[in-house]
């Protein structure tokens, strides 16, 4: 009833909200992708994305559609693997960004091992600039991370927006430095946190330093500062900072899957992860 290329294609446009994005990562014409979801919406019986000329979002049968896409292909490729004898090996040394902590990743790395068990999948949860520095000097094969602004390495899994956040009863004095709450070097928030407050002319001092979200997100929710975050990671517990707060801009972000530059016998399942993540990539920031 459902055509798995269709599903593909359906969970990419979810995932990126737009069809010229989903035709770009897919490697398909705009007009293939339309056609992909008209189908799939035909067989369903049911409209899947309200769209205009502006803005692409899911309806509730969209929502509803994105689990049994999900579970079908899970099954459909569970299955093609079983009867092609296509089964991956090697050891796959992956690098998730400090991010994706409190997010549903663990998820899709636990379906990644189900279908995939004779991958040795080895985790290494960093800051992404360093996490960036490990794949450049080889000790990793796959990367989720954030990418700096001038930087166009890596396959976007999304764009979001950059917030300031921090307690809800936290009141900013206008005539002191701003507080911040930041990750160690080579933080990328960290540099355009400063960077966009110095633009401001607005004063700060770091109030608190930790290499781990945790850590951070326990300084905020103790009031002690504000910090720089992803939109759509916001933590529970913590708020957007105000506008009247006067707190400057800080741009939007990308968050991307980046592959060594050396072939490794794990690319086979590098490649395997990095499309689970892109089908699934919404998962990592919907409530």
């Amino acid at each position: 009833m459902y055509d798995p290329s269709h599903l593909r294609t359906f969970l990419t446009v979810a995932q990126t909200l737009s069809f010229t994005q989903a035709a770009r990562r897919l490697g398909l014409r705009q007009s293939t992708v339309s056609q992909h979801v008209r189908r799939l919406e035909d067989a369903a019986g049911r409209q899947l994305f309200s769209r205009d000329t502006h803005s692409v979002e899911l309806t509730e049968d969209g929502e509803v559609m994105l689990g049994f896409a999900r579970r079908i292909l899970e099954v459909h490729e569970q299955a093609t693997a079983f009867f092609t004898g296509t089964r991956l090996r090697g050891r796959l040394r992956f690098g998730a960004s400090e991010d994706f902590v409190l997010t549903r990743l663990p998820e899709i790395l636990e379906a990644f091992r189900y279908d995939h068990p004779e991958v040795d999948l080895e985790l290494t949860v960093e800051l992404s600039g360093t996490l960036h520095e490990q794949l450049a000097a080889g000790k990793l094969d796959l990367v989720l991370a954030k990418r700096r602004p001038e930087d166009p390495r890596g396959e976007p899994v999304w764009h979001d927006e950059l917030v300031w956040i921090g307690a809800e009863r936290l009141r900013l004095d206008p005539d002191r430095p701003v507080p911040l709450i930041v990750y160690p070097p080579p933080g990328i928030t960290r540099a355009l946190a400063m960077e966009a407050l110095e633009r401001q002319g607005r004063a700060w001092r770091v109030v608190c330093t930790s290499g781990s979200l945790n850590g951070l997100i326990a300084a905020a929710r103790a009031g002690l500062g504000v910090m720089a975050h992803s939109r759509g990671l916001v933590p529970p517990g913590l708020v957007r900072v105000p506008d009247r707060a006067g707190l400057p801009e800080l741009g939007q972000v990308d968050f991307v899957l980046v592959h060594g530059h050396r072939r490794t016998s794990a690319q086979s399942a590098a490649d395997a992860l990095a499309a689970a993540i892109l089908t699934s990539g919404d998962r990592l920031h919907r409530r």
